[in-house]
């Protein structure tokens, strides 16, 4: 791959994950009361927006990309409007924060906008991936080392608004105290009332204009043009992508994206309160889960030994299982040193599974269906796991709940479980073709 490429590729994914990364973690408490003020059900619209617009994505967005659009100008124009979308909802947060607040903000206006973002932006995640797989040489080589520009990006955009959030007033002086003592009352000094809203909307405005910056950007990347099928039967680029389920090691990739997911996101939903009450310090929690994200850096730089290594079957295997060690390790051994170390796997987890997930299907599945079949498995991994996730996990865990204390050591053992279960599936009833959909009887046939 040429160096030019390569830098090109880097840069786009990196602005891709920046703006995911700059808006999504201030999110959290930004649309309840003491921000926003909105109430649950409007605030679960807002929350819902983006994993519904995974699975819209995959009949519009992606398909028109490959039948209709050319994969960097489709980049071009739907950054370029979802990043205008998330400029107004910051604009508007951040004036509705100067002064005194005034009435209640137009939910409407903010959920459109929202709604705009989040239909735009999805879908170009499968694009970003489609791009790159269409640029290089090699991709079980060369995808990881590009797709980690990804992670570092959200790392870039996330990691500053810790520090631009913080209570400056009430921090002593690094030379004071010393690092440790000072990076913890950084983190656990953090602004309130008007000064920490003002701040989080900032993080919406640095989304927007990013969005806008790889609007542009995105016209300078490689030129990577539809496809049109000359078929009429495979015209619909989805439905092509979805015939592929008829193999069976592709029908159990499927099932096991789904459950993989699933856990995913159930990491989210436990490790706040689960590090808190093993003995991590509150403002300790986000650089304890960030432990993740930086050994998702390395994972992904060496992801391409490990599958000439092992190959796709357990190479995916390693990935699952990282959840079920972790999960493992929380319930059965309730430790905060042990709680943070374990978080290391969340990196193997994705970049063995979900990152592998991505270079196994631009290999085996139609390169003219290529950003549909990607967008097939995000409707897994951003849309119907996330979403089963957000029902499944809260209700399991009010079942698990006595006297206001959740018994964990039980709780926990059932997304170890489920990961374990995906793992027996790859075990048994995954066996991929060794190169490409020939060898599987390919969906052209």
């Amino acid at each position: 791959m040429q160096r030019s490429v390569f830098l090109k590729l880097s840069v786009m994914m990196f602005l891709q994950f920046f703006i995911w990364g700059a808006w999504l973690p201030s999110s959290f408490g930004f649309f309840g009361d003491g921000a926003l003020g909105f109430d649950a059900w409007q605030q679960f619209g807002l929350n819902i927006a983006f994993p519904i617009s995974a699975i819209i994505g995959m009949f519009f967005g992606n398909q028109f990309v490959d039948r209709n659009f050319a994969a960097e100008k489709f980049l071009a124009v739907s950054h370029f409007i979802g990043g205008t979308a998330m400029l107004v909802f910051g604009y508007m947060a951040w004036k509705h924060f100067q002064g005194e607040p005034a009435a209640a903000p137009n939910y409407w206006i903010y959920f459109a906008c929202m709604a705009i973002h989040c239909f735009f932006y999805v879908p170009t995640i499968s694009v970003t991936n489609a791009i790159a797989f269409s640029n290089i040489t090699d991709p079980q080589k060369d995808f990881g080392p590009v797709r980690l520009w990804g992670t570092i990006g959200w790392i870039a955009a996330s990691w500053p608004f810790i520090f631009i959030l913080a209570d400056w007033s009430k921090i002593p002086a690094l030379s004071e105290v010393g690092f440790v003592t000072w990076l913890g009352k950084a983190l656990g000094t953090p602004l309130t009332g008007q000064p920490l809203n003002q701040g989080k909307s900032w993080a919406f405005i640095t989304a927007g204009i990013a969005s806008l910056i790889l609007a542009a950007f995105s016209l300078t990347l490689p030129h990577t043009p539809p496809k049109p099928s000359t078929d009429e039967k495979k015209s619909l680029a989805w439905l092509e992508a979805m015939r592929l389920l008829k193999h069976p090691f592709l029908l159990v990739l499927f099932v096991v994206t789904f459950i993989d997911a699933t856990v995913h996101d159930g990491f989210f939903f436990f490790a706040f309160t689960y590090l808190e009450k093993v003995g991590v310090p509150s403002n300790w929690i986000q650089p304890a889960m960030s432990v993740g994200q930086i050994a998702e850096i390395g994972t992904m730089a060496v992801l391409g030994y490990v599958l000439k290594s092992l190959g796709w079957r357990w190479t995916m295997i390693i990935g699952v299982l990282g959840h079920t060690v972790r999960f493992g390790v929380w319930a059965l051994a309730p430790d905060p040193y042990f709680a943070v170390a374990v978080n290391v796997l969340h990196g193997v987890c994705y970049a063995f599974f979900f990152a592998t997930l991505y270079i196994l299907v631009d290999e085996v599945f139609p390169k003219d269906a290529r950003t549909s079949a990607q967008g097939l498995f995000n409707f897994l991994i951003l849309g119907l796991g996330p979403i089963t996730a957000r029902y499944l996990w809260p209700e399991l865990q009010k079942a698990y709940t006595v006297d206001n204390g959740v018994q964990y050591r039980q709780l926990l053992l059932y997304p170890a479980g489920a990961g374990l279960l995906a793992a027996i599936l790859l075990l048994l009833f995954f066996h991929p073709p060794k190169t490409g959909t020939e060898k599987a009887e390919p969906a052209s046939a």
